[in-house]
């Protein structure tokens, strides 16, 4: 063995067989592999309209004091949250994404000889988060590519201190009921902690999927976390949050660093729950985008999984990479999910009228040339 691996050996046990997280390929990349001068990315759930005015017009306002150290409270943006969905600010952690929360409640609850829950299918980040801090993860069977919540309380034991539950699911789509979901979590021990991974909540038609927040009343071992990545179209600021009981987000802020997100990202933030046209807008450009994606597929005769998020998952019912590999050399990026145990299924964000006009077409171009 080479010295300089003896490195690995101190790293703890965990981390030594993790395998990181690895994004959808970036715009740039491709230009460089192979000298393409125009690329659609469809790949990462990006807001296809970027950020809205109120937005923009934050981040240049606040330009003049990028010297100055950001709030590490986040007052500003906590207060909006706060007023937003009616809590106290002191139900709110603040992370680098809602991704960091995910973490950060990993960090805060969870020890090696203690186990969480999660479905198959389901985020990549739940099994990373686990195994970074030694625990065991226990995974859930899928049901039609979605949770399965009978599977999933039935694997809940003594040592269970978390469940991670995403809702529109990433990267299938599938939403569970409002009824179900809440049986689930009243069902569940004090001694686990319920993460409700609501990134795509803007998304779905049914209204009933925001007012999750009124559970937080009566189940303190309930933690929702939320983004401005999506459809807010803040993806590159990393901002997201955490939605819970005050003794829950007061064990999330020990562990959070204080100034976890940086300035730009707080003023964005904070003026795009403002703004209500941009917001409506996205939604509506999904929802046509969906539409047109969905029946460009049947057109094709291929298969999909309705999906309640801004993405859907085709079903090539064949090997998805030499596909995924095709459509980068006509300059779309999509995102392979064999990391999902779905190697047929290539996961499609809905992107602008024009991009998906051009995904239908070079889709069609592939499928018939394979």
């Amino acid at each position: 063995m080479n010295n300089s691996d003896n490195i690995y050996n101190l790293a703890v046990s965990g981390v030594q067989k993790l395998v990181p997280y690895v994004p959808g390929k970036p715009i740039e990349e491709l230009e460089r592999e192979l000298g393409l001068s125009y690329i659609i990315k469809l790949a990462s759930n990006e807001n296809p309209l970027g950020p809205g005015k109120k937005a923009l017009a934050a981040i240049q306002a606040i330009l003049p004091d990028l010297a100055l150290y950001p709030d590490g409270n986040g007052f500003e943006l906590k207060s909006a949250l706060a007023k937003k969905y009616n809590l106290d600010m002191n139900q709110i952690t603040l992370g680098n994404g809602s991704n960091e929360i995910l973490e950060l409640v990993a960090r805060a609850f969870l020890t090696p000889d203690l186990e969480v829950v999660f479905s198959q299918h389901a985020f990549a980040v739940y099994p990373l988060v686990t195994q970074a801090v030694g625990a065991t993860a226990v995974v859930a069977p899928a049901l039609n590519y979605g949770h399965d919540l009978d599977a999933m309380q039935r694997r809940v034991t003594a040592k269970t201190r978390l469940v991670f539950i995403a809702n529109p699911n990433n990267p299938t789509g599938t939403l569970l009921s409002h009824s179900s979901l809440e049986a689930f979590i009243k069902a569940l021990p004090v001694t686990c902690v319920c993460v409700l991974d609501e990134a795509y909540c803007e998304f779905v038609a049914d209204q009933n999927v925001e007012n999750s927040t009124a559970w937080l009343e009566k189940y303190p071992n309930l933690l929702i976390t939320r983004t401005f990545s999506k459809a807010y179209g803040l993806a590159g600021l990393r901002v997201g949050y955490g939605l819970s009981s005050p003794q829950l987000a007061d064990i999330l802020n020990r562990v959070r660093q204080p100034f976890n997100n940086n300035m730009l990202a707080l003023a964005a933030a904070t003026a795009a729950l403002t703004d209500s046209e941009h917001l409506q807008n996205t939604i509506t450009v999904n929802e046509q985008g969906m539409q047109f994606i969905t029946e460009g597929f049947k057109k094709l005769d291929l298969e999909w999984i309705p999906s309640a998020a801004n993405f859907v998952l085709v079903d090539l019912k064949k090997p998805a990479l030499p596909v995924y590999e095709a459509l980068l050399r006509k300059g779309v990026i999509v995102r392979p999910v064999g990391v999902y145990e779905l190697p047929n299924h290539l996961r499609i964000t809905i992107g602008t009228s024009a991009e998906n006009e051009l995904f239908i077409e070079a889709l069609a171009e592939v499928v018939s040339l394979s």
